[in-house]
């Protein structure tokens, strides 16, 4: 076959395959052309869905009439000339193709005035003859493009639209996310004649709070943690929400480079990383978030609907992003709830319902063994262990609720919650707690005389299988020697301080993004040179600034989400009393006192999250779980229970 030039209306129809997938799409290329003009007023009208009629107008600059044809040319554009201009676009738009396709394939109207023309002028173009007339019209300062019968030259495209509601739904969604990256514009959306949605120009914290309440609701809101960072030409601003705000599908996750709407899979994983350890594996995080950088370090031409974006120091992006979150939800952690800090060993063992602190309950699927599997407590350090726990599964045998795990994830239809204990549950657990006597007599006699003949406990060989959780605290597990009773705010401690240990070699230090400066006294400074050797072994690493200061270059991952302006200054005031008596600080020890300050403890536990706590201290102490510790496990003795029932 001969090869030709393909003709401009041919050419201008496949680009319009790229340009405009649906009337969403026309919708966002001109309402971007708005934008690109300095409007501060955009109005919207729809009619069908789009298919019909779909009109732009604002009060932008607006374009000369010499200029009017040849806007609707292909590859015209007023937004970059040069290849200079191309590597640094801070334009929403610069290819100059879309309003040509979208004429290719519908009836275009647009009519413009600038503010240097007593006179307005439209410019109309139909279908393949492309053919621009111009005539004199009634017109504000700025322009109105009005696309009339969406596809009526392409029946076979027309056929593959959905249904007009479909279709509002997806300019919906999309002048929503419009809506976020500009407060400054007013957007007034109409369809079939009926004002949709509003959107007022936002001048204050307050009023732009309202017009995220407007896309992403009130729940968002409440939940919302203000995000502001800046470092190296990078700056991160917008919100995000704490985990208690994350959702079961990924509808609010709104992100931003240099203004331009993305769905970039390099900042998505740095997102879904900094949450890894605060939400479940079927909950999304939510976001409305920002991203400003020198648009010479961004490349916007990689994708023919600018969908995604490259970064010329990809790395040092995604880290930006990973630190930034993972600080703001450490923080937001510590704030909202101080008690986490303390010892596992200061939270006292007889909270009722009623005294507990309010844990807003997650959606949890209604199958126990299911949610067993799928539940992922946040924790610190969960990431160092994962691949080891990953390898002993597979070269142990699983347990049982491991094994009907079901082939389907179940629906979420309600949520979750652990059933009350019978009178007869809690009657025994008193009874266990006060380690009654089988015999009645010995009952009446003084307390004194009866624990001075109590005979001791036996040693829990094995904890066995979980079965129920006793006031949120403590969880009942049993097998073939016998039933025992655990402290999950024990077992929490031991979680973390078998990620802390050191027997199997020095942990691993991630480095911090932006290091921390820490301004101390002369014998803090002295301890932290001395125990230099110690610190690194546990992934601590300290660089001198000045002579009255330390830079805090990285941390093992079980600190990564604590404050360590306030934990290193309290490390090394614990380790000065061992410095100064010249005596040596052993591992077990500092990995002790640690564990004693970032364990955090809820105040109510679910069977899944035990569970998980169960396995991942099996997991981590390989059989060396110190089942003879009276304060972390306890059998459990039914004989008084036994004998009530045979009387």
């Amino acid at each position: 076959m001969t090869i030709k030039i393909l003709p401009a209306r041919l050419a201008n129809q496949i680009a319009a395959g790229e340009v405009v997938e649906r009337p969403a799409s026309v919708v966002k290329e001109l309402v971007e052309n708005s934008l690109d003009s300095g409007a501060t007023r955009i109005d919207i009208d729809i009619e069908k869905g789009g298919a019909k009629l779909i009109r732009v107008r604002d009060n932008g600059k607006g374009i000369v009439k010499d200029e009017l044809g040849l806007a609707l040319s292909r590859h015209a554009t007023s937004k970059i000339h040069t290849l200079d201009d191309l590597e640094a676009i801070i334009s929403l738009g610069f290819r100059g193709e879309a309003l040509a396709s979208i004429s290719s394939v519908s009836r275009l109207t647009m009519t413009s005035r600038p503010a240097t023309q007593e006179q307005a002028w439209s410019a109309y173009s139909e279908g393949r003859e492309m053919q621009v007339k111009l005539q004199p019209a009634a017109h504000p300062i700025g322009t109105t493009v009005e696309v009339l019968d969406l596809f009526f030259n392409t029946p076979a495209r027309r056929k593959f639209l959905r249904t007009e509601k479909t279709e509002f739904a997806h300019i919906d969604e999309l002048l929503k996310r419009i809506a976020l990256s500009r407060f400054d514009v007013t957007i007034n959306v109409r369809h079939n004649g009926k004002l949709i949605k509003q959107y007022r120009a936002a001048k204050t914290d307050a009023q732009a709070e309202k017009r995220i309440a407007a896309v992403c609701g009130s729940a968002f809101v409440r939940h919302m943690l203000k995000i502001e960072l800046e470092h190296q030409g990078l700056k991160l601003h917008g919100w995000i929400t704490a985990p208690e705000g994350a959702r079961q599908q990924s509808d609010l996750q709104y992100c931003y480079v240099n203004g331009r709407m993305m769905r970039d899979k390099l900042i998505n994983h740095a997102i879904r990383q900094s949450y890894e350890t605060s939400l479940r594996p079927d909950q999304f995080a939510t976001y409305v978030l920002f991203i400003e950088l020198d648009p010479h370090q961004v490349d916007v031409n990689v994708h023919p609907a600018k969908h995604e974006v490259r970064f010329h120091q990809a790395r040092l992006v995604h880290d930006f992003i990973y630190q930034a979150l993972s600080d703001a939800l450490a923080q937001s952690a510590h704030i909202d709830k101080p008690e986490q800090t303390a010892s596992a060993f200061h939270i006292e063992s007889a909270h009722t319902e009623s005294e507990a602190a309010p844990v807003e309950p997650s959606p949890q699927v209604s199958s126990q063994e299911y949610q067993a599997i799928e539940s992922v407590p946040s924790y610190p350090g969960k990431a160092d262990y994962q691949q080891t726990r990953d390898n002993l599964r597979e070269a142990r045998p699983r347990s049982e609720w491991n094994e009907s795990r079901p082939t389907s994830k179940p629906k979420v239809t309600e949520r979750y919650s652990e059933p009350a204990p019978s009178q007869r549950e809690v009657k025994a657990y008193q009874e266990l707690m006060q380690t009654p006597e089988c015999d009645p007599i010995q009952a009446e006699q003084p307390k004194q005389e009866k624990t001075t003949e109590q005979a001791p406990l036996p040693v829990v060989e094995a904890l066995g299988k979980a079965m129920h959780v006793v006031q949120g605290h403590y969880l009942v597990m049993g097998g073939k020697t016998g039933t025992c009773l655990v402290n999950l705010a024990k077992a929490e401690w031991l979680r973390v301080n078998g990620q802390l240990a050191t027997h199997r070699g020095s942990l691993k230090s991630q480095p911090l993004l932006v290091p921390l400066s820490l301004k101390l006294d002369d014998e803090l400074l002295d301890t932290a040179n001395k125990l230099e050797p110690v610190l690194k072994v546990f992934g601590i690493e300290l660089k001198a600034r000045g002579s009255k200061a330390l830079m805090i270059m990285g941390v093992p991952q079980p600190l990564r989400q604590q404050n360590l302006q306030q934990l290193l200054p309290d490390l090394l005031s614990y380790a000065a009393s061992y410095v100064a008596s010249e005596q040596p600080l052993d591992h077990v020890q500092l990995a002790n006192w640690l564990s004693d300050q970032i364990t955090q403890v809820k105040s109510d536990y679910t069977l899944s999250e035990a569970i998980q706590i169960i396995a991942d201290i099996e997991q981590l102490w390989q059989g060396q779980l110190p089942l003879g510790d009276a304060t972390f496990v306890r059998p459990v003795d039914f004989s008084a229970t036994i004998a009530a029932l045979e009387l």
